[in-house]
């Protein structure tokens, strides 16, 4: 398994939080199980690792083997979520245990025996894009409200929808993230880590210029918030500020969404995408493939046949 040197060392050094001492014991066997599933499951690295993480210490602390055979059994997952169930939502513990029955998948753990495992919810579904009419409604909407809500209503839909950046790398951006390295270049953002320059898509590089004058070297979104990120965040803003019917709400996920089906639509190289989405690898592209309109006969040719010699 050949991983870019991003997610390699995204995996290598991984360590959680007030990671207990007999975390460096076990951190080899966590870190060749991501490594080995992060290509095969449509989940980040980062959520990857922090969930499986959880669970290895978990195992330990309980004295089962210390072998990701012995963690990835059906009834140690479901005893080591229902763990979880007294500290976090029932909808993440469906989650967690969704993730790891997908790592368990893709390790191949069934063909040593096991049954298949019972699943609680459908398959990982994405977020579903905004239509081009649905996105540019929801530009006009947000460039008429008043003051700092328009400043942030911009900025939530261009970051999302001109960058396809996650909820926590649009909180994280601020004006100086965004820069154009030389006059009538591209606009690029420098905050996010990516394999590829992140640029600006042409719909929306004047709003994000504009934005980042503006804001200097303070937040792009919510610039006056106490925290540099909360879960609620994004969807706090969201729920108050909402457009009027039959408009959709505004969602960073469905912006990041939107923004990757858009380039997928372009028929850009889908390895190219998912550097600059930040994704594990392309392969991660193919629960957007669905939304991706089919290309007409006179284009597929065009394409087919490739420029004249």
């Amino acid at each position: 398994m050949v991983l870019d040197p991003e997610t390699s060392a995204k995996i290598t050094r991984y360590r959680p939080r007030k990671a207990p001492a007999v975390w460096g014991d076990i951190a080899p066997l966590v870190r060749s199980v991501v490594a080995a599933t992060v290509t095969a499951v449509p989940y980040d690295v980062e959520r990857l690792l922090h969930i499986t993480g959880r669970l290895a210490l978990w195992a330990e602390a309980a004295g089962l083997e210390r072998d990701p055979d012995a963690w990835l059994r059906n009834e140690v997952i479901d005893a080591f979520v229902l763990s979880l169930a007294a500290g976090v939502e029932a909808s993440t513990v469906r989650t967690y245990r969704t993730w790891l029955l997908r790592v368990r998948d893709a390790l191949a753990f069934s063909e040593r025996g096991e049954t298949a495992p019972a699943r609680l919810h459908a398959n990982v579904n994405p977020h579903q894009p905004y239509t081009q009419a649905e996105l540019a409604r929801l530009r006009h909407w947000a460039a008429h409200l008043p003051r700092q809500q328009r400043t942030d209503g911009l900025a939530l839909l261009a970051l999302g929808a001109g960058l396809g950046l996650t909820p926590r790398e649009v909180a994280a951006s601020r004006g100086d993230s965004l820069a154009r390295p030389r006059p009538g270049g591209p606009l690029l953002h420098t905050g996010a880590s990516r394999l590829v320059p992140l640029v600006a898509r042409a719909a929306w590089d004047q709003v994000l210029d504009e934005l980042a004058r503006a804001a200097g070297d303070g937040y792009l979104f919510r610039p006056r918030r106490s925290v540099a990120y909360a879960k609620n965040l994004i969807g706090s803003w969201s729920l108050i500020h909402r457009p009027p019917a039959p408009l959709p709400a505004v969602s960073a996920g469905r912006l990041r969404a939107t923004w990757i089906v858009e380039l997928m639509a372009a028929r850009i190289d889908h390895d190219l995408i998912a550097k600059a989405a930040g994704l594990a690898s392309a392969a991660s592209l193919a629960r957007y493939q669905h939304h991706v309109p089919p290309l007409d006969d006179a284009t597929a040719m065009r394409l087919l046949r490739g420029p004249d010699p």
